[in-house]
């Protein structure tokens, strides 16, 4: 489980490459001195980026008692608005920003807009509604199952002319991954 989490983007733990790596090695057993000699850095570096990853664990403790002192005080949950509910990024996301500021409600709306009744897109959409697209596009693709270029493109041309900018902007929203040469393409879980 600490591997899985470990590898998670920086948009879900804010934890930068290098830091991972540190954390990784010491995961592994390894002293500061055998972390150090492993990145090649000075034994100084891996003290800086415990105090920084330490700093970083007081600040997460103290945000989560007061998201839930103030869930208790206020008998709310911060993700809930006036009769809708923020949506969270997938846990794939590749980078998250404010396109992911969005509610169910808008999410339905978006589905409602751009995507017709047999399920075919009628247009590309900008920003946030583009995730909300997408997110509803990898819906064709079973988890775990490694599909060819070939195969892609015959189900995403189903779903819109341009398969290969939808095919794009899964990979590059972080829905789908590929092997480096592109002969397989697969949803990211």
């Amino acid at each position: 489980m600490l591997s899985y989490v470990l590898n998670m983007s920086y948009g879900n733990t804010g934890i930068t490459q290098a830091q991972q790596k540190v954390l990784q090695l010491i995961a592994q057993g390894l002293s500061d001195k055998e972390v150090a000699s492993a990145l090649g850095v000075a034994d100084s570096t891996i003290r800086n980026h415990k105090y920084k990853l330490r700093e970083k664990e007081k600040q997460a403790k103290v945000f989560l008692a007061m998201m839930e002192l103030l869930s208790e005080q206020t008998q709310k949950e911060i993700s809930r608005l006036e009769g809708s509910v923020l949506q969270d990024a997938h846990n794939s996301a590749t980078m998250v920003d404010d396109r992911y500021n969005i509610t169910d409600k808008e999410i339905e709306s978006i589905r409602k807009t751009y995507f017709n009744d047999k399920g075919g897109l009628k247009s590309i959409p900008a920003r946030e509604k583009k995730l909300v697209v997408l997110s509803e596009i990898v819906k064709n693709f079973v988890p775990g199952k490694q599909y060819d270029e070939k195969e892609l493109n015959r189900i995403l041309k189903r779903i819109y002319d341009d398969n290969a900018a939808i095919r794009r902007a899964l990979i590059e929203y972080g829905f789908m991954d590929r092997t480096n040469d592109g002969t397989f393409y697969w949803v990211k879980e």
